[in-house]
């Protein structure tokens, strides 16, 4: 398992030979000797990167149907939530149940939320979130959250939600679904908001395949 090491003084997250770079999402060789600093979980590592360095903001997307059950808007705010928690940005379709609970998680957390809402018009979106984006194409703004978000989160769902799993599939994104979110081949099931976050830091890490 990589260890991480966050030496503050010189705004550095390494493993011994190499960096973070935190406008790449990547790592890149230690230019220097590899710098004393203090060993850091991987949360603590995101939460620092996004809270308190020049990180770029790629959002995770979180999807799912306006019509929702209790259960899964519950877990919906819970996941936004966490995500608000960490400094993760979260793109959703900006409307009502699974998209406004999540939103609603994440700002109560101090976290930010894009919005794609398919109308014209900026305000359909909903209270929570941070910045609307008014995109005119209706339903097709589903391809446009596939492809902008690094990896995608379906709560729940139907053909809506489906569609954009397929999509992030096609674009080779990781997709995670809880609550009952359509089966698709390749979509990575999970049992709680807990292990999706997991997921999330590995990836926002680059580092694939640890525990």
């Amino acid at each position: 398992m990589t260890t991480l090491i966050l030496c503050k003084d010189r705004q550095i997250l390494h493993d011994g030979t190499r960096r973070y770079d935190a406008r790449k999402l990547a790592w890149a060789p230690l230019d220097t000797s590899a710098p004393e600093g203090k060993p850091v979980s991987a949360a603590e590592a995101i939460r620092w990167l996004y809270k308190e360095t020049n990180m770029r903001l790629v959002p995770i997307g979180v999807i799912g149907p306006r019509e929702a059950t209790k259960q899964q808007i519950a877990v919906a705010e819970h996941l936004g939530k966490q995500l608000g928690e960490l400094g993760i940005p979260v793109l959703n379709g900006g409307k009502d149940g699974v998209m406004e609970a999540t939103s609603k998680g994440c700002t109560a957390a101090g976290g930010m939320v894009l919005g794609f809402v398919p109308g014209d018009d900026w305000t359909e979106a909903n209270d929570y979130v941070t910045v609307p984006i008014a995109t005119g194409i209706g339903k097709a703004r589903n391809v446009l959250i596939a492809r902008a978000s690094l990896a995608l989160v379906a709560v729940g769902g139907g053909y809506g939600t489906l569609s954009e799993m397929a999509f992030g599939l096609h674009f080779d994104k990781p997709v995670f679904a809880l609550e009952g979110a359509p089966d698709i081949e390749g979509v990575q099931y999970m049992e709680c908001v807990e292990d999706v976050i997991k997921a999330l830091l590995l990836i926002i890490l680059q580092l694939p395949g640890e525990s």
